[in-house]
This record gives C-alpha cells, structure tokens and sequence, in this order.
C-alpha cells in the first residue's frame, strides 16, 4: 500500500501528473526483496487461470518431437473451406508474372555483301581453278558485320524514319532527335577545348559511376545534377531506367580522386558552326543543341521506305526494337544463309564466274565454266583419271596418285607417271572436265541429258507411259583434243549454270550443311604430285599428242 503522508508534510506534485503508475512506485523499496524462487510462488495462480508448472526446456524439446512424430500424413489432412482458401491468397498473393517484351516493328530485313569484300572474294576466286562453296561463302560474309549491309524495308504501316544520310534510323521520331545532336555534333559544330581556373572549395568526397568509374563530382556541387544527366542519356538510357542508373552511383572518400576531378572539371569545351557565315560560338552544350535543333534538325529528319546501313552500325542503333529484330534475322540467316546465297549467286554471274549445281543440288562458284569429255577421243592416261574418279569420287590428288600409281613402280618410272599426270590433270581442270574443290577433293562434273529432236519430244508427250531418264554421254564426238574444247564450248549450259528462278531457294532441306565445304583454302597440289608449274610442255600439245597416238 502506498504511504498517506502526514497532515502536516508537503504534498509531492508528482501525483498531479497524469503519470504511468511504475512512475509513481516508490524506488527506495528494495524491489523482489521476497523473491525466493520459482517453486515458492507456484502456489499463487493468476485470477481466473488454472497454469501448471512449465516443465524443464528438454523435455518441452522431447514433447515436440514426439508430436511431430505422430502427426498424419500431409494426405490425410482436413482440406481447407472455401473461405479459408480465399483469405490464405489474399495474404500470400501470387507471384507478379515478368511483363511481355513489346512487339517488334513489322519490317523487312535482308542481308547483302559489303561491296569491297565481295570483289576481294571475287578476284581470290578468279586467280585460281577451285570451286567453292556458295553456302560457306554465305556464312563467311556473315560472319563479321564489316563483311555484309542490312537493308531494311517497312511493310503495313509502319513508319521509318531516318536521319540525314548517316545510318541513323528509328521507327519513333521523338528518340531520332534526342540523339540527333549527338550522332552530328562533329558535321555541323566544331569543339574547342580551354582551361580555366582551378575549382576553389575543399571537397572531401566525388561522386563516381561504377560500371564505367566517370566521375561526376561531388553532391553538392551546381554541376553534378547535369552531369549525372548527360552520362546517363549517352550511355545508359537505352538499357536502364533514371533509378536503376542512380543505383550504381557510389559516392567515394579519396582526395586523389578530387583532385582529378578538379582538374577535369577545368576544361571548358566550346563549340563553334561550321556551316554559317559568320561562325557563331556557344559556351555550353545545351545552347549548342538548341541552336542544331532550331537550325538543322527540321530538314534533316525524313520518313523513308527503304534504307541500307552497314553492319557495324546495325549493332549500335539506339532504336531498340529495329536492333533486336536485327539481331533476330541475323541468327535465322547464319542458320539457314538462303538470303545471302542468292545475293552472292546474282552477283558472281555478273562478275563473270560459273554457278553450278553438285553435291545433291548444292551451289558452287569456279572461274571455270564446266564440261564434259568424250572419252572415246582421250588417251588411255586420261580415261583411267576419269574411270578412277567415277569409282572413287570425292578423292584428293595424293589419293589418286596412290590408285594410278603402283607401290611396285620403279623410282624413274614412278617420277614420270606423276609428271604426266599432273599435266593431265592440270589440262582437265583448266577445260572444266574436272572439278577440284577448294578443300581438295577432286570429281566429275555432273551428265546433262542428250538434246531430242522435236519430234522425239512431241512423241514423249503423247506417250501414256513415262519414260526412265538416264545419264549418257555428250554426243560430241571429235578427233582432237582441240576440236572436242572448241565443241564442248559451244555446248548449251543450262543444265549445268541454274537461272535465276531456279536459284530461288538454292539451300535444299535435306543433307544441305553436310555436304558444304568448311571454307578453308587447301594445297593445290599434293607433295606425290609435282607443281602444276613444273610442267615443262603445255597441256594441250600433250592432250593433242596422246590423241594422236590412240588414233
């Protein structure tokens, strides 16, 4: 109980406040001074309550585990009500699904040649005799954007704007001219660069970017808000919002770092017309950009239906959606190069190189225009080269040596057996009667069927059954080896050189990449057979005499 004071003691004013009653207790009372352990104040329960003792931690340890022991199967549970389900989504919502990348812009993107690289090619190819694939040609210009240009076409009604005469394209106008500026500052404005006066004021700590470590200056400085900005529209807006580019911010304690930025921060960069007469000069960027939009822009920005830009600046458009959908066509052409070896074929046929058809329909490129021989007016040297390859086609010229050659053959007679067939055949591959690959490998150019009289083909049309075709010979039949150049050169070649319409879709769908060559140039020669330079007599006389003898 609480000691009343005596009439005559003066009253504390503490209990005219309105207090919490453990303010008021009186702390000279020695506080539990009665307190003699837990067993003795068991025996005074809470009013209204029935509590036993709570027994020792190892066995409550021992009474958990025994419950979880014996607690059922999680089938066996009582489902919960329809209520209880509803309040236990509100409390745990559902994961926020990621929100939808938006749509690409409707537009055409094809793939050509970049125009030095292909006369680079064309000439390599001109120089020798091998036949190279149009399809790993295809791929090589793909591979680095310096080799190839992306045209692209709108479709429906999507917009495409683009700046000037640079590369510069966009389908959002508003995002073209806020980087304008930055793509033409050096075609309209010329900067100079001046020192001023050292910063005056003791900072301790800067402002720094971590990706890129620009420094910004510190916090309180009247330049830092426009320098985060400028950072943050050149080099992070396509990628990160204003918040997430805050984030990287770190602010950095190094009084080396002040002091560079100091000596940065000295230079002041003006920037002078170069197209107006008389000059005008701005002192700060932001004058200088209003001054381009107001004077240049308007006249520099134009809506077009086709453009055509290099590949190196293909993978730096500030448009988003044109880079990705770049990006996109890019993968689908390096799969499949249908695009580019269409594009290549047209070209090589003005280039005055052959396009040919070999390999299951596969498209090759040679210098050489191909034809058959009659093998009927050949030497015996000649028609054991072409009964070999028809046997074992696909062969390099060591391994054709190996078959014409015997492991038996003297030394004098073997060094004699390569020269003559390396003579052979650098005069079969040079008249197109054989086709030697870039990787090596050596075959027959494929049969075209024999010409039919007019009649012959009005008598087929009428039949009621068809016909087998089969592969014959060339009917030209000459003496010499001259004549049979002269007549196969005047043979039509339209089976062999595919038109246009049928290069339509030149990548057939079955076995198209495993019967392409790697690209890669190869030996001409093999080390068994000599250099096509060693070669002391001409091809032709020697073609000519050989016919000569088996006549």
């Amino acid at each position: 109980m609480r000691k009343v004071p005596a009439p005559g003691e003066p009253l504390d004013l503490i209990d005219l406040k309105f207090l919490p009653a453990w303010v008021k207790e009186d702390w000279s009372v020695a506080r539990h001074a009665g307190f003699e352990g837990e067993d003795e104040q068991a025996h005074w329960p809470r009013e209204g309550t029935d509590r036993r003792p709570r027994p020792p931690r190892h066995r409550r340890d021992a009474e958990k585990t025994r419950r979880r022991h014996d607690r059922g199967e999680r089938d066996d549970r009582k489902p919960l009500e329809r209520k209880d389900r509803k309040r236990s989504r509100d409390f745990f919502p559902a994961p926020r699904q990621a929100s939808t990348p938006p749509p690409l812009p409707q537009l055409d993107v094809h793939f050509l040649p970049q125009a030095a690289a292909f006369e680079n090619v064309a000439a390599q190819i001109k120089t020798g005799a091998a036949a190279y694939s149009v399809y790993a040609l295809a791929r090589l210009f793909l591979q680095k954007p310096e080799r190839y240009h992306v045209r692209i076409k709108t479709k429906d009604a999507t917009p495409l704007f683009r700046l000037g005469e640079s590369n510069a394209i966009s389908t959002n106008r508003f995002a073209l001219e806020n980087s304008a500026f930055r793509l033409l500052r050096e075609k309209f404005y010329a900067t100079n660069v001046t020192l001023h006066d050292p910063i005056k004021g003791d900072f301790n700590s800067v402002a720094r970017e971590r990706t890129t470590g620009t420094l910004l200056g510190p916090t309180n400085h009247h330049g830092y808000q426009p320098q985060l900005r400028r950072l943050y529209e050149q080099r992070f807006s396509r990628r990160l919002s204003f918040t997430d580019f805050q984030r990287q911010i770190e602010i950095v304690s190094d009084l080396a770092l002040v002091e560079q930025w100091k000596e940065e921060a000295r230079k002041v960069i003006t920037f002078t017309t170069q197209q107006e007469e008389p000059p005008q000069t701005f002192n700060a960027e932001t004058e200088a950009e209003r001054h381009f939009r107001e004077k240049y822009l308007p006249a520099l920005i134009s809506e077009t239906a086709e453009a055509e830009i290099d590949g190196v600046t293909s993978r730096k458009l500030q448009d988003r959606g044109i880079a990705r959908l770049i990006e996109n066509a890019w993968s689908a052409e390096v799969r499949s190069p249908s695009n580019m070896m269409q594009e290549l074929a047209g070209r090589f046929r003005g280039a005055g190189l052959q396009i040919f058809r070999h390999r299951r329909g596969m498209l090759f490129v040679s210098p050489i225009r191909l034809k058959a021989i009659d093998e009927t007016a050949v030497s015996d040297s000649v028609r054991q080269i072409l009964e070999t390859l028809r046997a074992s086609p696909r062969i390099n010229r060591k391994e054709l040596a190996e078959k014409l050659i015997g492991l038996d053959t003297e030394v004098a007679e073997a060094e004699k057996t390569k020269l003559a067939l390396a003579s052979d055949l650098h005069w079969m591959i040079r008249e197109g009667h054989i086709i030697e690959f870039n990787d090596g490998s050596l075959d027959l150019p494929r049969a075209k069927p024999p010409k039919q009289e007019a009649g012959e083909v009005a008598a087929e049309q009428g039949a009621a059954t068809p016909t087998a075709t089969t592969e014959t010979a060339p009917a030209t039949t000459v003496a010499t080896a001259e004549e049979s150049v002269v007549a196969a050169a005047s043979n039509d070649a339209s089976s062999v050189i595919p038109s246009r319409a049928a290069n339509a879709s030149p990548v057939p769908t079955e076995g198209s990449r495993d019967e392409t060559s790697d690209g890669r140039s190869s030996e001409v020669l093999s080390p068994i057979i000599p250099s096509r330079a060693d070669t002391a007599s001409p091809a032709r006389t020697e073609g000519h005499s050989r016919v000569s003898e088996c006549a």
